[in-house]
């Protein structure tokens, strides 16, 4: 009987220890994970200045390019 009356409580405080020890972990990973998407968010960020001067040197590019096939097309057709 004495048993029962120690080996009770002894198994309620390690089953709530274990489950608050779960329940840090999950919040861990949790935090971890919000981590990573925040540092890709970041990351893809910090790349769109890079694709917006990328975008503007080939568009310079392409609107030379249009000119002088619409030059060579009114020099041949003519």
């Amino acid at each position: 009987m004495i048993y029962a009356l120690i080996g009770i409580p002894l198994f309620i405080l390690v089953f709530a220890v274990s489950m608050y020890n779960s329940l840090v972990s999950i919040r861990n990973q949790c935090d971890e994970a919000w981590s990573n998407v925040d540092t890709e968010l970041k990351r893809r960020y910090d790349l769109i200045p890079n694709l917006i001067n990328t975008v503007k040197g080939y568009a310079k590019h392409e609107s030379e390019l249009l000119e002088k096939v619409t030059a060579m097309r009114e020099k041949a057709s003519s």
